[in-house]
């Protein structure tokens, strides 16, 4: 069973979203706050596998809440944008935040977000995705391109690839199980646009 909360300061969202999980046989609703301080108290309390966020509220904002979700290991956090707000995604990315969704997304789109988060994979809608890579393909510095969209375990596994270590070798490094630097590098890959770990180690050299 898959625990979810929301949270966003708009009443109706709350209400349709809890409706839409209350359908599904394997999610279970935690419950919903109205902005980011209560939805970090509210994980501390029960939590939740999934945590979904506006990434605008008041108090704290869902990226503000996200980074302390993270940090304290609560759950995982699933931003719904509006995509109007290209800075704020790049935030949210550099906090290392791998879910993002917009939020006028059909129910079947958004149920299947919490799935693939709740199996540890990333979430990034088309739209969102696309951003991402204009601003890596298009920057006018390359040498800022990981810096500004990667997390710091992000940037720690680049370094380390670059370096010419295995996946074993980075998880002995940095105390992390195959499985989830797999799952680090496929997110790198994801951010950026690149096929395969040789283009990321050629770009971070280059940046060197």
């Amino acid at each position: 069973m898959i625990k979810v909360l929301i949270a966003d300061d708009d009443a109706i969202i709350r209400e349709g979203l809890k409706m839409i999980i209350e359908t599904q046989p394997d999610l279970t609703f935690m419950g919903a706050a109205a902005d980011g301080r209560q939805a970090v108290e509210m994980c501390r309390k029960c939590q939740p596998d999934v945590t979904m966020l506006d990434i605008r509220m008041p108090v704290l904002d869902g990226i503000e809440a996200a980074e302390i979700i993270l940090t304290e290991h609560l759950s995982v956090p699933l931003l719904l944008t509006t995509f109007d707000e290209p800075d704020l995604i790049l935030r949210a990315l550099k906090a290392g935040v791998n879910g993002y969704i917009l939020k006028n997304s059909p129910a079947d789109r958004i149920l299947s977000a919490i799935r693939v988060l709740h199996t540890g994979g990333t979430v990034f809608q088309a739209d969102v995705l696309e951003f991402i890579r204009h601003r890596v393909n298009n920057h006018s510095s390359e040498s800022r391109v990981f810096d500004m969209i990667l997390s710091p375990r992000e940037l720690e596994i680049v370094k380390l690839i670059s370096e010419g270590l295995s996946n074993k070798e980075i998880g002995e490094r940095l105390y992390l199980t195959n499985g989830t630097v797999r799952n680090h590098i496929s997110t790198i890959l994801e951010k950026t646009g690149l096929e395969h770990r040789t283009q990321i180690a050629v770009h971070y050299l280059k940046k060197s």
